[in-house]
This record gives structure tokens, C-alpha cells and sequence, in this order.
């Protein structure tokens, strides 16, 4: 029987979530699409999980679309997602914007770390953006891939791309397609941290995700990341400013904030 194409461990409150066809190389298909998308709708309703890291089982973190899909879309004559419709849909209902593939990211309640420890291209770079923080192995090699073979920028990558690392070096990698690494582009703004290798990649992801964890407030942390992807595409500081006072006025009424403050006053860790 073979392994599912998606696994999830758990260390307390983070889940790491492996992309699961190491003799593919993470090779992204519309089963594992349809798994990662009920897994991680799983543990963003657990709330006992208080940040989700994503990589992939080694060598790679994911190489972009299966080949075989990929030629059965030539000879279709178009794109056939190869998953059912009746599959979870995380993150939902809070912003209509951010109900597409990938982009319901934004919308989680908790955050995702990407740790790319190997070959990222294609589908499974487009997840990486859509992370929330993303960490990679200094000799990770990354491309868009989609130029190679006869396609525009997938998924969303030239809105997030531009974004992340301006217009100029995104019009660099959406139109070539060329191999880049995590050395090469450390100092991007693609990535929180670039590590020696893939254990390193994922070391400095999971300590990043403990540190949430047992540092931060989970409803302040929900509530910073919507603020934050909406005032992304919101252009209106105004608004910004006014949102968060309001979301400020409410949070003061909960136990977390009144634990906050009296561990700030004690001089002690807070016990969220």
C-alpha cells in the first residue's frame, strides 16, 4: 500500500505538514492537492495547533506539477485540476477576495511557514509565496518554471512575485524561468532566513513556529495576519488605521490581552 501523498507530525502545538512523493520529488498532483488542502483545514480548526509548517519529505520540496499530468493537459487541449469538487476549503468565508487556490492561505488562523529544503518550481513555489514566512536551504534550486514549458506565470505568481521582491527582479524570474537558489537571492525579501541545508531550512522554520507558539497571542496573531493581507490590497491607510483601533478596542476585553499585561507587569513569560 503506498504512502499517502500528504503526512502531518505534530511537536505540541506545531504541525508540520510533508509533502509526500519523495520518488517523485514532491511532484505536485490533483491528489495531493485535494490532501493538503483537507489537511491543513483540519489543523486550522484544531486549536490546539498554533502554527503549521509546510516542506516537503527530502530531497526536494516540490519540483512543480507531475509530468504526467502535465502531458495529459497537452493532449486534453487544457488544465484539468484532477481533483474532485467536494474537497475541504480552508480558510473560507472571511474575505471573498482570498476564496481562490492557494490565496485562502491569507485567510488561516494560524500561520505558515514554508521550509523549502530542496528543488522548488512551479505549483510548489507558488505555495511558498503564499506562506506567510518562508525559509530555505542556501542550495535550494528554484524556478517559475512555467515560461519552459510553454505557460504565463501559475497560481498567482505575478501578484505575489512583484510584491515580494519588486517588479524588476520578478519580471527576471516570471519571464525566464531560470534556476535561482536561496543563496543567490538571500537578500530578496523572499526569504525570512536562508540556512546551510534542508535540515537547517527546517530547524530554523520549526524554531521559528515554536517561538509563535509559545510567545505570542493566538487570537493577536490571527488578527495581525488578516489585518495584514487585507490592508495588502485595501490602498487606504485610513482604513488601516481605523481598523485597528477598533480591533484594538475589542481585544482589550479578552483574557489573553489581561494575561498580557499582568506578565508584562510581573516581569514573566505569558501564559497564553
Amino acid at each position: 500500500m503506498s504512502e499517502p501523498p500528504v503526512l502531518v507530525t505534530r511537536d505540541g502545538a506545531v504541525a508540520t505538514v510533508w509533502l509526500n512523493r519523495p520518488h517523485r520529488h514532491n511532484a505536485w498532483t490533483g491528489k495531493m492537492h485535494a490532501e493538503y488542502k483537507t489537511v491543513t483545514a483540519s489543523l486550522d480548526a484544531d486549536l490546539s495547533v498554533r502554527a503549521i509548517v509546510v516542506t516537503g519529505t527530502p530531497p526536494a520540496f516540490c519540483v512543480g506539477g507531475d509530468s504526467e499530468a502535465l502531458a495529459g493537459h497537452a493532449q486534453r487541449g487544457g488544465y484539468d485540476p484532477g481533483e474532485s469538487v467536494n474537497i475541504a476549503n480552508p480558510g473560507q468565508n472571511y474575505q471573498q477576495q482570498f476564496d481562490h487556490d492557494l490565496v485562502w492561505h491569507y485567510q488561516l488562523r494560524v500561520p505558515v511557514i514554508a521550509a523549502i529544503n530542496g528543488a522548488c518550481a512551479g505549483i510548489g513555489l507558488a505555495l511558498a509565496l503564499f506562506c506567510d514566512l518562508r525559509f530555505i536551504s542556501a542550495s535550494a534550486k528554484c524556478t517559475t518554471a512555467a515560461p519552459k514549458i510553454g505557460l504565463p506565470a501559475e497560481y498567482g505568481m505575478s501578484w505575489t512575485l512583484p510584491r515580494l521582491i519588486g517588479v524588476t527582479r520578478a519580471a527576471d524570474l516570471l519571464l525566464s524561468g531560470r534556476i535561482f537558489t536561496g543563496e543567490e537571492t538571500h537578500d530578496w525579501g523572499l526569504w525570512n532566513a536562508v540556512a546551510p541545508d534542508g535540515a537547517a531550512a527546517l530547524g530554523l522554520a520549526h524554531q521559528y513556529a515554536h517561538l509563535l507558539s509559545e510567545t505570542t497571542g493566538p487570537h493577536a496573531v490571527t488578527m495581525t495576519k488578516r489585518q495584514m493581507y487585507t490592508d495588502l490590497i485595501s490602498h487606504n491607510v485610513g482604513d488601516s488605521v481605523d481598523t485597528s483601533i477598533s480591533l484594538i478596542n475589542e481585544a482589550t476585553k479578552t483574557e489573553e490581552y489581561r494575561e498580557g499585561i499582568a506578565a508584562l507587569r510581573d516581569k514573566r513569560p505569558p501564559r497564553f
